[in-house]
């Protein structure tokens, strides 16, 4: 049977007016802002119209550790929403914006796949409604408003060897790492080394995903330290005199995006920081707005459940006050596979016995989210290989672990492949049997907190960390920023900060490299072995195959 590409079953979508997708949660047309026919912004006045409502439950999506077979995360998220709705439940998507770094890089599009999709797929992925173009632009104007200032005579005597804030770029680009800025002469400024991060990585993106309105937004870009005196004594944002102009290029951004999935559902695409390098969770605005708007609210957060799902716990949930009532935490027979050590080109043919050896490393997860009090359900996203021994021995592993599988064909078949998911979702969501807490209170020296993820969530036997480093940490509380949660910056692809460890290692170190405080966005960033913060493209990228075909249509986005 031949399969349809996910961009040909995009192209296909029998897409409504995003007006009737806005009138399915009661937003009138007039607190619509489109761009084009089939995506839109929700104003300012009618989200802060809605704060008195009840909130409907939140459902968070998250997945094992993604392996090169492919998880399907973004992909059951939609297809759950959309599997909710088809049982007669009022339900809103809430997920991340596609950053152009990863689509033509390795990824090639986040906007699901198959029959679960959002769409319009092509914009989504691309420049979509231009959140990330005005994100990187008012985070590059506090960078030129820095050195303008030293330039101009420096009256807050910012020690130039002390300047950290970095530039951004949507796009991964590994030579601009570590740069060397303002060479040429007297004219162009003084001369100091800095570098570029992702605009994913960017505070500003960190910010945006975590302010509540924009009052609170300007006060967190306000808040951002951009350098030091030779003193130590610390400059920031608002001393500099930037946090007016960015609050001005974000104010369209901070609307939340509405658009759709295949089956007219409605979607919220707002944010889109990794979770590797960032917290990896979409905006706490549009996720507290459709919890006002529907009664089920199906979100992700990025990569595996050890990085995503445990900062959407401990640092958006503590910081927005909101609390899942249950997770979804999803796996496939083909990575159970390759964590049982078969290769890529192996995963066609049946192996129980390598689906047994992988599951520990689901195991972990299902006992990590169950820390923080919440019910776990997985779901199995199935593919054409699989077997029904294969996918026994799945429910049955998780079944010794007091949780339970469900297979779900929403790839394949759109919501009717998730009606048994949706429907065991909803009861549990019901019964409200979640009793939410982060793992670690706010008091916690910071140390410590690092300390607790790396042995709690990842099972290490200790934190690798330097004086210098640990004396950073002890100033940054005596400071007052000893409250803050912590944001584990480290590969997606292992528990561990060695990419190449799979399954569920016990006995490892975490070194931390570089710690990083994000005073704005409200938490210290740990940066943990050899992950970056601007990645580079792989060796044959995405962007090779993507190109317009005779009939003026994108092609190469998966």
């Amino acid at each position: 049977m031949a399969y349809k590409s996910d961009i040909e079953i995009a192209r296909e979508a029998k897409k409504r007016p995003i007006q009737e997708i806005g009138a399915k949660l009661g937003i009138p047309t007039e607190h619509l802002l489109p761009f084009g026919h089939d995506k839109a912004k929700v104003s300012d006045e009618f989200i802060k119209a809605q704060r008195g409502r009840e909130d409907g439950k939140l459902i968070l999506v998250t997945a094992i550790n993604p392996t090169p077979a492919g998880e399907g995360k973004t992909t059951t998220t939609v297809g759950l929403a959309d599997g909710l709705n088809r049982i007669g439940k009022q339900a809103a998507i809430c997920i991340r914006e596609a950053s152009l770094g990863p689509c033509f890089g390795m990824k090639g599009g986040a906007a699901g796949g198959g029959y679960a999709q959002v769409v319009p797929m092509e914009e989504m992925n691309l420049h979509f409604t231009g959140d990330f173009h005005a994100i990187t632009s008012a985070h590059n104007l506090l960078s030129a408003m820095i050195d303008n200032h030293i330039y101009w005579g420096n009256e807050l005597e910012i020690d130039e060897r002390r300047v950290v804030w970095r530039r951004v770029l949507d796009m991964n680009d590994r030579a601009l790492r570590d740069v060397v800025t303002s060479l040429g002469g007297v004219s162009n400024g003084f001369p100091r080394q800095t570098g570029f991060d992702i605009t994913v990585a960017s505070e500003v993106m960190a910010i945006l995903c975590l302010s509540t309105d924009l009052n609170d937004l300007e006060k967190r870009l306000g808040d951002i330290i951009v350098a030091y005196r030779r003193d130590r004594t610390p400059i920031y944002c608002r001393d500099i005199k930037a946090d007016g102009a960015m609050t001005v290029l974000l104010q369209q951004a901070m609307q939340p995006n509405l658009v759709q999935t295949l089956e007219n559902n409605p979607a919220f695409v707002h944010g889109g920081p990794f979770a590797n390098i960032a917290h990896g969770c979409n905006s706490v605005v549009s996720t507290t707005l459709a919890l006002k708007l529907a009664d089920y609210v199906v979100t992700e957060a990025g990569f595996g459940a050890d990085l995503g799902a445990e900062k959407f716990m401990n640092i958006k949930c503590r910081k927005a006050g909101l609390a899942p009532s249950v997770v979804v935490l999803v796996a496939t027979v083909r990575a159970m596979k390759m964590n049982g050590g078969v290769a890529r080109a192996d995963l066609g043919a049946e192996n129980v016995e390598a689906v047994i050896g992988g599951c520990p490393n689901l195991g972990r997860h299902i006992a990590n989210l169950k820390s923080f009090g919440v019910p776990v359900v997985v779901a199995i996203n199935h593919f054409v290989t699989d077997t029904d021994d294969e996918v026994q021995a799945i429910k049955d592993y998780v079944n010794t672990h007091g949780s339970e599988a469900i297979l779900c064909q929403h790839w394949e078949k759109g919501s009717e492949g998730t009606v048994d998911l949706a429907t065991r979702v909803a009861e549990i969501a019901d019964a409200d049997i979640a009793s939410f807490a982060p793992i670690y209170p706010d008091e916690m020296p910071l140390m410590e907190k690092i300390e607790t993820i790396a042995k709690r969530i990842y099972h290490a036997d200790e934190v690798l960390a330097d004086k210098k480093i640990r004396d950073q940490l002890r100033q940054w509380e005596e400071a007052g920023y000893g409250d803050l949660p912590v944001c584990m910056a480290k590969t997606q692809y292992s528990f561990s900060t060695d990419p190449n460890l799979r399954g569920a290692p016990t006995g490892h170190s975490v070194p931390v490299r570089e710690v990083r405080l994000s005073a704005g966005a409200g938490f210290v960033v740990a940066i943990c072995g050899e992950i970056m913060t601007m990645p580079g493209l792989p060796r044959t990228p995405a962007a090779e195959a993507i190109m317009l075909n005779d009939d003026g249509e994108i092609e190469g986005l998966f």
